[in-house]
């Protein structure tokens, strides 16, 4: 059996598995069961994630609260905190200009440069998971790695685990058809989306003090 520390980019699996389905109360540790090779012995679990804003859903840090309480019940899991970053800035304009619906084409103002738009950030996430992936490897610290992402930002951390350490890094993909970059340097490929509706919590949990977690309305 192998030792396995698993690294999930919450940010990816959100937007690239879990954003229109009814899976968002995902398990992890049952998720790590299903989808890794049953010669995975996982020692750990590492979740990196950025709170998220109010600003368009106020209902949404809520839900990740009692989401980031459910993970505390895994002994397993273990979550980093990264940030995200709202700021508004000047942004140049397409032209000729695209509306919708069509009709606004009609529209005769004097066409803007730049606008204010709304850029958000996230800040620490990415370099968290990339620094602890290597940084394990080099301390021996497992016997392989599996990486959940689909962001090309972590193909030279898995480059050097691969290629460098020697250690094997399994790609646990969000998406159908994960990057080429990304596959170019993990040693095997993963698909996690058959494993999200098995790998869910109960709909009420119980914390260490014996207080209720509920799965969120929505999801």
């Amino acid at each position: 059996m192998s030792r396995t520390i698993v690294y999930i980019d919450a940010l990816n699996l959100y937007y690239r598995a879990l954003r229109f389905t009814t899976h968002k109360w995902l398990n992890l540790e049952a998720l790590a069961r299903l989808s890794l090779p049953a010669t995975c012995n996982v020692v750990a679990i590492n979740y990196y994630y950025a709170p998220v804003s109010g600003r368009t859903d106020p209902a949404a840090p809520n839900r990740q609260r009692a989401y980031l309480r459910a993970l505390k019940t895994l002994p397993l899991v273990s979550a980093y905190q990264g940030n995200f970053i709202a700021s508004r800035v000047w942004a140049g304009l397409i032209h000729p200009l695209e509306f919708r619906p069509v009709h606004w084409l009609k529209l005769i103002y004097p066409r803007p440069v730049v606008t204010r738009v709304w850029k958000t950030e996230e800040k620490g996430s990415d370099v968290n998971l990339g620094v602890h992936l290597v940084r394990d490897a080099f301390q021996n610290r497992f016997d392989a790695a599996a990486v959940l992402t689909n962001d090309t930002d972590f193909v030279e951390p898995v480059r050097i685990v691969t290629a460098e350490v020697g250690l094997p890094v399994i790609l646990l993909s969000p998406v159908n058809t994960p990057a080429t970059s990304l596959m170019k340097h993990a040693t095997s490929v993963r698909h996690i989306r058959p494993y999200l509706g098995p790998s869910q919590f109960p709909n009420l949990l119980v914390d260490a003090r014996g207080r209720p977690i509920h799965k969120p309305p929505t999801w």
